[in-house]
């Protein structure tokens, strides 16, 4: 992050907070259907992306952008503090907004099962989203962003804000 403008980093951590999140849609349909064989939209928004995943991307970017030499600690750090924020968020929306948007005791492969806020799968499912989130869309995404700034900014800007309009949407319209 050491000689990175916030004019560069702004745009990146936006269109990380995105692709993280069409990535996750993606991955948890692909996860419905191999355990219910249906498909099933996920998530509270309208469009294919969920916030948790952009949220836990910016978690990774920030906690394993100075390990990316060490692939083995940008996954323990990913899986870990990741599995910690998706234990807390599912607990504070169970506990505090009577909001229960997953289960893992309900899904093969729920091994470690928390209360079905975690397990062993997810958090190993966030590790491997952290090395290729750092070692493989951030180099890509920085390539495109020295190559094209402005293209890079203007993509970042309006992919970002339909993905926040679509969350204001989505608290707002019922």
């Amino acid at each position: 992050m050491k000689g990175t403008s916030l004019k560069n980093l702004i745009p990146k951590l936006m269109l990380v907070f995105t692709i993280a999140g069409i990535i996750g849609f993606f991955y948890e349909e692909i996860c419905v259907f191999i355990n219910d064989g249906v498909l099933s939209k996920r998530g509270t928004t309208f469009g294919p992306w969920i916030p948790i995943y952009g949220f836990g991307s910016l978690f990774i970017y920030f906690l394993t952008v100075k390990l990316r030499k060490k692939p083995w600690l940008v996954f323990l750090v990913s899986a870990v503090s990741c599995g910690l924020l998706e234990l807390a968020t599912g607990f504070v929306l169970d506990h505090f907004l009577n909001l229960r948007l997953w289960d893992y005791s309900l899904v093969i492969l729920n091994w470690g099962n928390l209360n079905g806020y975690i397990c062993v799968r997810s958090v190993i499912t966030w590790g491997v989203f952290g090395l290729i989130l750092m070692h493989g869309i951030l180099p890509l995404l920085e390539k495109f962003q020295k190559k094209n700034a402005l293209a890079f900014a203007v993509t970042s800007i309006v992919l970002f804000s339909l993905f926040a309009l679509d969350i204001v949407l989505s608290l707002t319209i019922k």
